[in-house]
């Protein structure tokens, strides 16, 4: 079950898709200006804050999307005489291997960057350095942030 902050993202997404949808549909633009389309116009309307999210179920959700849009793209393959949908393997060879969880995780890292140049007496900065204080809920720890850029962080 997606949390209802993804399914939000989700939706804005998609309104951006179809108030666009005359582009994405043109036979005069090809696949290569659409996708250049979907990188300028829909993934930036998806990963609005994206450097602040811990992936989870999120990351799931946030590929189905995209897979759903660059079919929408690519459009069917006619194949041994019917047409067919592209497989998700057909389409991370086509993309090679880039994805928006891979995205997400560069800028991740890049807003890592800036919180470490960042001055001390910053907010940001301030969060990230300090430890919280008390103790966590009973059951399985929820993932941090900040616990999942530490593994990217080789400079300490």
């Amino acid at each position: 079950m997606q949390t209802d902050f993804t399914s939000k993202r989700i939706l804005a997404g998609n309104r951006t898709y179809f108030a666009a949808i005359s582009l994405f549909r043109s036979r005069l633009l090809s696949r290569a200006t659409r996708i250049i389309l979907y990188k300028t116009l829909i993934r930036p309307e998806v990963l609005c804050g994206a450097e602040a999210w811990t992936l989870t179920k999120k990351e799931q959700a946030m590929l189905i999307f995209e897979r759903k849009i660059f079919r929408r793209i690519y459009g069917a393959k006619y194949e041994n005489g019917e047409w067919k949908s592209w497989t998700n393997r057909e389409l991370e060879e086509m993309r090679k291997g880039e994805n928006i969880a891979k995205w997400i995780k560069g800028q991740r890292i890049s807003w890592l960057g800036h919180l470490e140049r960042m001055e001390e007496d910053r907010m940001p900065k301030k969060i990230f350095t300090r430890e919280l204080e008390g103790t966590r809920r009973r059951g399985r720890p929820r993932k941090r942030w900040k616990e999942e850029v530490e593994i990217f962080k080789c400079w300490e």
